[in-house]
């Protein structure tokens, strides 16, 4: 999973608490701000709150963690069906816990965590479902969630009885906030308590070797070290856990209180620590109270955790459990296979959003609807080439588009490889720019703007987007773009032809009909022109016509289309065409460009 790191050999030692951690400064003065920076204090009471190391000492002098690399993924565990479930005002029901059941089979999950049965009758009763429906298939393996309390493991027992395997996970409180406030206990009856609940979990499991045991320390990083070490250790010789029988110690960050380096430290401290190493899974459930229950989860298995509890898309208590879409897909985008199929996301967000009816943000980031969508002009534009090039390179190389190396701006992950289309790649609105406009022109009705045309069409749908405050969408575009070039203008071609004229010119004779720009009154008249082509020879005509400067620049076939850059009283304008020739097209071109300057 991670470069090794190598445990301790010897069990753990007790560690005495210091003020500080080692390698973290002692509290001093807040020093002055720097001249460059006018804030000043806020007024907030930020006394009332302590520093984590002076909460709790985290005994570490030395880190392999920094350097480590996931190789692999860990063993994902889902805790959506109790955890998670915990967390929602309207708790799910039978038929929405089954479905979110389903779905955690069918995205590979291998360990799920189904309930609190000694909880409710809900989560019993849900249990027994499993059991019964003969739902759980022969690689999976479903967790029950018991406190250590004799009657409650009791009937946790009696939930998974018939289930070919489980895993009774075993927690309690155990920091001096938790001891002092919420039991009452000190840390010898914490420990005579969990002590007398695993006994009686290995009476109750007897010899059946389908059944593990888990151990959480709840608060874990809030306790102290060696309250941790004294307590896991002790159960996992109780346990009498092997290799080939393992004892999972899972380390929560019940509630966040430190940047996630902390927590790294206090995980490798564990890891370098525990007893019986090989014979211990170690797990991790971080939340999520100071947004960095992600990289809690990712450091801490730099550190040497092996298994993490979280839920799909973060749902939980206050800010949530950690996101394992998030964690798996992060893996996914370093080349790493998180074991996952999340290659249809939109259907794993649609079944979780409605069995907790809670929605996934918009900016989640692999999820959301909004995660690959670009509305910057400058980010649209480096999609847009970096998509061709992608497109490019896969066809030199000779290997499908699906199958090549991904490497493209602004899109750390291809949107398909999640079963997603790049049609909301790319959506234009006031901050937009030419690049997005074209690329969604180009994809959606087949018109290839000339580059240097983009500006001009970029202003034209800027100046609406900016008017209407929102979002244009492609038919709405395409919309703009027919208007601005075919929907005819101030000068209309009433009927035409072109002879050649000599051996290398052209002669155009035209009928033009011409708004006045004062009074608006309509005029018609014949006229002629000569040039090198007929774009040329209809610029003429064109100039003697509108009483304007008319010069063609040059004229581009695209698509069905044709592009014509004209330079109008010296101001370079672009118009575009289509017609049933070639030479119909290029002359509706420079008419269009025209009537563009003259509007």
């Amino acid at each position: 999973m991670t470069t090794p790191i190598s445990p301790a050999s010897t069990a753990s030692t007790a560690s005495t608490a210091t003020p500080t951690s080692p390698g973290v400064p002692a509290p001093g003065p807040t020093p002055p701000p720097p001249a460059w920076n006018p804030q000043r204090p806020g007024g907030m009471p930020h006394h009332r709150y302590r520093p984590y190391d002076e909460r709790v000492h985290v005994p570490v002098t030395e880190r392999a963690w920094p350097s480590a690399r996931i190789r692999r993924a860990p063993l994902w565990v889902p805790v959506d069906l109790r955890d998670g479930n915990q967390a929602l005002a309207e708790p799910m029901d039978p038929g929405r816990k089954r479905r979110f059941f389903d779905l955690l089979v069918a995205t590979g999950f291998k360990e799920i965590e189904v309930g609190y049965p000694s909880a409710s009758c809900a989560d019993f009763d849900f249990v027994r479902h499993l059991v019964t429906d003969g739902a759980v298939p022969d690689d999976v393996t479903p967790v029950v969630f018991t406190p250590a309390r004799a009657d409650l493991i009791d009937r946790t027992f009696e939930s998974i009885a018939g289930l070919p395997r489980a895993v009774v996970h075993l927690y309690i409180a155990t920091s001096p906030v938790w001891r002092d406030v919420v039991l009452g206990r000190g840390r010898a009856q914490v420990a005579r308590t969990v002590r007398a609940a695993a006994e009686r979990m290995a009476r109750r499991a007897g010899d059946d070797g389908r059944v593990r045991f888990q151990f959480s320390p709840e608060t874990f990083n809030l306790t102290e070290p060696d309250f941790v070490l004294e307590l896991c250790d002790g159960l996992t010789a109780l346990w009498d856990a092997s290799p080939d029988r393992p004892v999972t110690h899972n380390l929560p960050a019940t509630v966040e209180i430190a940047t996630p380096n902390v927590y790294a430290d206090q995980i490798e401290y564990v890891h370098r620590h525990l007893a019986r190493r090989d014979a211990v899974v170690l797990s991790v459930h971080p939340h999520n109270d100071r947004g960095t229950g992600v990289a809690c989860a990712e450091l801490a298995l730099l550190a040497g955790a092996q298994r993490v509890e979280g839920c799909l898309f973060g749902n939980g208590e206050r800010t949530g459990n950690v996101d394992l879409v998030t964690l798996a897909l992060n893996l996914f985008t370093q080349g790493v296979d998180p074991q996952l199929d999340l290659g249809d996301i939109d259907r794993v967000r649609a079944t979780v959003e409605h069995c907790n009816r809670l929605p996934v943000p918009p900016r989640h980031p692999y999820a959301g609807d909004l995660v690959h969508t670009a509305f910057s002009g400058t980010h649209q534009d480096a999609i847009s080439k970096g998509l061709a090039h992608h497109a490019r390179r896969a066809a030199e190389s000779g290997v499908p588009e699906n199958e090549a190396p991904w490497e493209v701006p602004y899109l750390p992950i291809d949107p398909a490889d999640l079963g997603r289309s790049y049609e909301a790649v790319i959506r234009v609105n006031a901050q937009s720019g030419k690049g997005g406009v074209a690329y969604l022109l180009r994809v959606h009705h087949g018109v290839d703007l000339p580059e240097r045309m983009r500006p001009q069409f970029a202003r034209v749908v800027q100046r609406v987007t900016d008017d209407s405050g929102r979002e244009a969408t492609p038919e709405e575009l395409y919309g703009l773009f027919r208007a601005a070039h075919f929907d005819g203008g101030p000068v209309r071609l009433a009927s035409w032809s072109c002879h050649p004229d000599g051996p290398d010119g052209h002669r155009f004779a035209c009928t033009l009909e011409t708004d006045d720009g004062t009074t608006g009154e309509r005029t018609s008249g014949d006229h002629q022109g000569t040039g090198a082509g007929p774009a040329a020879a209809f610029a003429d005509a064109l100039a003697g016509g509108t009483g304007r400067a008319v010069d063609v620049l040059e004229v581009v076939e695209r698509g069905g289309l044709t592009f014509a850059e004209c330079r109008v009283d010296g101001v370079a304008v672009w118009g575009a065409g289509e017609g049933a020739t070639a030479l119909e097209a290029g002359v509706r071109a420079v008419l269009s460009a025209v009537n563009g300057a003259l509007r």
